[in-house]
């Protein structure tokens, strides 16, 4: 996804996963991009949300929201040029969230990730610097630091590229700071930890607990030892908010996450838990991913983001989990439990 904020408007792009748009600009997939535009909206922007071009016209969760009508909707592709200049033309600031983001499918589509990922974000900066916009948030992830060296984890861990997903975003990255350090484009990269909450991916692992959870008695996971620092995606909202508003911001990377790690194993006895349910965990074979490829520790260090921009999280993982399982509840007929989802 990315956007574009306009003095009072924002775009946001969303390439292969979900887009919106505001006088800030915008499109997205996962839950982000949706969120963000809605918060753009309920601050007075005037958002255009750029979502990946179908013939149906579907425009993914944005179809659901009673804010839908108060965004322009704007169908394209990130990696088409011509069209990207098209949306930021006129922007002030634009909201890069744009992306494939799924990690086992980059190890069938490595070359969809590199056209996506890196050519995306070139056509996206390219757009931006003929437009000269005043400020361009674009989203890394947290994935890029591999498996942790050390902990918790600073913006100034080495980066590690352990899937094809996480070397195509270590590449969109250094294109980003690249264009900062020889062309003073104003950028921030936000490097967002697991950011989960309603309407996300089924391929994401919180959906595939809560969806398995409240619709099969056995769970199906893939390795249930690696840890991740898990953060609700209305705090991850805030900090794309607070790295937009703060100059102090511009030509820095900054990690959004809670600074807390739970396993993959425990997160599920939680999840079982908070829906009160009875279930077994298994682990699947087809769910494992290469030894060598799967990020074993995640952990932030988020003083950064504290003493830069003033972020912090507010939304416990216990809420943030209730809250998402609550939605998934209402909307489990949207959800395949127990299909693996790429």
């Amino acid at each position: 996804i990315f956007g574009v904020f306009l003095g009072s408007y924002i775009i946001i792009v969303l390439p292969y996963i979900e887009p919106i748009f505001p006088n800030w600009k915008t499109c997205y997939r996962l839950p982000i991009g949706s969120h963000l535009a809605e918060e753009l909206v309920r601050q007075g922007a005037d958002v255009r949300a750029m979502v990946l071009y179908n013939s149906l016209g579907n425009r993914d969760w944005l179809d659901t929201s009673d804010l839908v009508d108060d965004m322009e909707i704007f169908p394209g592709d990130v990696s088409d040029h011509n069209l990207v200049t098209k949306a930021v033309d006129g922007i002030d600031y634009v909201f890069h969230l744009a992306a494939l983001i799924a990690i086992p499918y980059s190890y069938h589509a490595p070359l969809s990730y590199v056209r996506t990922n890196i050519e995306g974000t070139l056509n996206i900066l390219q757009a931006s610097s003929k437009a000269d916009v005043k400020r361009i948030v674009h989203t890394s992830t947290s994935e890029v630091y591999g498996t942790a060296q050390y902990v918790p984890i600073d913006e100034s861990h080495p980066l590690q590229g352990q899937s094809p997903y996480s070397a195509s975003k270590i590449g969109a990255d250094k294109i980003v700071e690249s264009f900062h350090l020889s062309f003073g484009l104003p950028v921030v990269t936000v490097r967002p930890f697991n950011t989960y909450g309603p309407r996300q991916s089924a391929r994401a692992v919180i959906p595939t607990i809560i969806t398995q959870c409240l619709g099969k008695k056995i769970i199906r996971l893939g390795n249930l030892n690696p840890t991740r620092d898990l953060t609700f995606v209305e705090d991850t909202v805030s900090g794309f908010l607070a790295a937009a508003t703060t100059d102090k911001a511009i030509g820095m990377t900054i990690n959004l996450g809670s600074g807390a790690e739970i396993s993959i194993g425990d997160l599920a006895l939680k999840i079982i838990n908070l829906c009160g349910s009875n279930n077994t965990l298994e682990t699947e074979d087809k769910r494992l991913r290469p030894p060598a490829s799967e990020v074993e520790r995640l952990i932030s260090d988020n003083s950064k983001a504290r003493e830069l921009v003033g972020w912090t999280p507010s939304v416990d993982l216990k809420d943030g989990l209730q809250q998402t399982i609550d939605w998934f509840r209402q909307n489990q007929d949207k959800y395949h439990p127990g299909e693996y989802t790429l």
